[in-house]
């Protein structure tokens, strides 16, 4: 069968060598005449994945002892409400950095919780880059600073890690670029991830934060919203999404045979390469996100005749190049080059993109 390239937005392409080890394992895991998927979390099967699950990532991500990882289910868009409530501690506003689709769905969260302060914004520029340091306005009496290192659906990314007052935490959602890259820890007082981008399969979210965080929330905090009772049971309180724990154990394990995120920001860096250079070198296409801001992970790029757009998307899959369809507020089209796209995708994805322009000009 020809090659299928995958170029979704998330739930995202697994690596192959992944899904292979899933397929043979299903019936029966190392031994045990179960599927993961029956095993009962508590078991000592899945304790014992569970185990080299946070084990893994906490080698590949450097993780120190003092912060907790968290497996959790509900999506990154429950930790929208889930930060504040943990971590205002007391006070009344928190800090936000706008930059786009998803950093405006957690401020408009935050907002019943908190006094919340956009910090800065990129609104004026159409959400097209990042705005650098000097132009936000940080409070000093805030709970924390949140920002989106990555817009999934804009294709911006922040390229530096802000520096913030070491007494106040920085949050953030690296749904779309954890793992893509080294990732210094001690620089933030929490991250969250939702795993369907670069980990796993959709349903399982990750929550790394550091430990003098916890325990103080605002009265009337669910139950299942606390951090502290997620990490007092080692994520256990209630069945996690077990399955996609053990996808994300294997994903974890190919990352390392494939040379840990040093290795994968090189190959990231020479993917996205790839189509950047072909973006700026045509006329038929454009990437409207500034080029110091361009994401790594999610490009978007439109046609300069939008009439060939329905073409464009119909003859790319018949190609094997899928879910390249632009998000639906922002149209156009969006390449998701993920950790586990390999690089043959962005060569066969270029290819096509020249013929079409010559075929189409």
């Amino acid at each position: 069968m020809d090659p299928i390239f995958n170029f979704s937005a998330g739930p995202a392409i697994l690596p192959e060598e992944v899904l292979q080890q899933a397929r043979e394992e299903m019936l029966d895991w190392h031994g045990s005449s179960m599927s993961v998927m029956e095993m009962s979390h508590r078991g000592i099967e899945f304790m014992s994945i569970a185990a080299k699950v946070e084990s893994d990532l906490r080698e590949l991500a450097s993780i120190p002892a003092n912060y907790k990882i968290l497996f959790l289910s509900g999506g990154a868009s429950s930790q929208f409400a889930m930060v504040p409530m943990n971590l205002l501690r007391g006070k009344k506003s928190a800090d936000y950095i706008n930059t786009g689709e998803w950093s405006q769905k957690a401020i408009k969260e935050a907002k019943k919780y908190c006094t919340v302060n956009i910090a800065a914004s990129s609104a004026a520029e159409n959400f097209s880059c990042a705005p650098t340091q000097d132009r936000w306005t940080l409070d000093p009496a805030a709970a924390y600073v949140h920002y989106t290192p990555n817009e999934t659906i804009g294709g911006v990314e922040f390229n530096w890690v802000p520096d913030v007052d070491a007494n106040v935490p920085l949050v953030s959602d690296m749904s779309s670029s954890i793992l893509s890259r080294p990732l210094d820890v001690t620089r933030f007082g929490l991250i969250y991830a939702g795993a369907q981008k670069n980990m796993g399969p959709a349903g399982l979210t990750i929550v790394i934060v550091r430990e003098d965080l916890l325990g103080v929330t605002l009265p009337g905090t669910p139950t299942m919203f606390d951090y502290k009772i997620h990490a007092d049971n080692d994520s256990m309180y209630n069945t996690p999404p077990t399955y996609a724990m053990y996808i994300m154990g294997l994903v974890l394990e190919w990352l390392k045979r494939n040379g840990g995120l040093v290795a994968m920001e090189k190959v990231n860096i020479a993917k996205s390469k790839l189509l950047y250079d072909l973006l700026d070198t045509s006329d038929f296409y454009h990437c409207p996100v500034a080029k110091s801001d361009r994401s790594r992970m999610n490009v978007p790029f439109t046609l300069k005749n939008a009439e060939l757009d329905g073409t464009f998307l119909q003859q790319s899959q018949e190609r094997g190049l899928i879910q390249l369809k632009g998000h639906r507020s922002v149209g156009g089209m969006r390449a998701s080059i993920y950790n586990a796209m390999p690089i043959e995708g962005l060569v066969a994805l270029v290819e096509f993109m020249r013929e079409f322009e010559i075929n189409h000009a």
